[in-house]
């Protein structure tokens, strides 16, 4: 969804696997009774069928949500609750993102609250960074931002919130409301790791490489073992012509790094620099 330069391998924060194979996930499942509330609705617009497959889950594991499901749609008020935490929390084990935010949204409406709403809303913006497809993209992060605006209601302070819905905000039609909603999270905790480094990528993705610089440099005086924060200082200051600098600072990503695919995107660096 933010495409970077040609070429460059996006590494996932604090992980060595990349989206792709994490972008086919299901399509929030529609089988089961869910009360009649705009955000369902709404959701629905994505597509899908509870039939569709669970590819990464085990023929095990697909039996015992079939099961669950079955059972929540058969249960009372009170069983629902709990059957509903049970799936959502079983479908984000197999990487099942929105059906796991849409299991966990179920004990939001039912219990609302900050911490319900995020719980729901984090697992959308999971399945949004995922997406395989712009219209995919665009369905996931718009589930993302009216739930993430629930917990704001809820907690204007929460910035972890306010950081994911300002991303969110990069595949609407208002992508300038994000980079606002990024820059004032750094007004209020300019040291905070996600905001830099989200800034920073939009910064080198739109081309302005020397804010790029300036936003990684500050994320990893901050954070220094945000490697991915290290490696994109790399690729700004080569794009700046800071050939020296980037070099000493691709050789040190790779000295500590123990993710084979971060490594060969910075030998991919290192080779454009020689």
């Amino acid at each position: 969804m933010f495409m970077l330069p040609k070429g460059i391998v996006k590494p996932k924060e604090g992980k060595s696997e990349l989206a792709q194979t994490a972008a086919r996930t299901a399509n929030r499942d529609q089988g089961a009774a869910a009360p009649s509330t705009a955000s369902v609705d709404g959701a629905a617009a994505m597509g899908g069928t509870a039939e569709q497959p669970h590819m990464s889950a085990t023929p095990a594991q697909q039996k015992e949500l079939a099961q669950l499901r079955a059972r929540y749609a058969a249960a009372d008020a009170t069983t629902k609750l709990r059957l509903a935490s049970d799936l959502a929390a079983k479908y984000a084990a197999v990487t099942k993102f929105d059906s796991a935010g849409y299991y966990y949204e179920q004990v939001a409406v039912a219990r609302p609250g900050e911490q319900a709403w995020k719980k729901a809303a984090d697992q959308y913006f999971e399945a949004f960074s995922f997406a395989a497809t712009e219209e995919r993209a665009k369905a996931l992060s718009a589930k993302a931002r009216e739930l993430y605006q629930r917990v704001l209601k809820n907690n204007p302070d929460n910035l972890d919130a306010k950081t994911n819905l300002g991303m969110a905000y990069m595949a609407s039609d208002n992508p300038v409301q994000g980079v606002v909603m990024l820059r004032e999270v750094l007004a209020t905790d300019p040291r905070n790791e996600k905001a830099l480094y989200n800034l920073g990528v939009l910064s080198l993705q739109s081309n302005q490489a020397e804010k790029a610089v300036e936003r990684f440099r500050e994320l990893v005086k901050y954070h220094p073992d945000n490697a991915s924060g290290q490696f994109y200082l790399g690729v700004s200051l080569a794009q700046t012509g800071n050939r020296a600098e980037a070099r000493k600072v691709f050789t040190q990503v790779k000295q500590n790094s123990t993710d084979p695919a971060l490594s060969a995107s910075v030998d991919q660096e290192l080779q454009k620099l020689q």
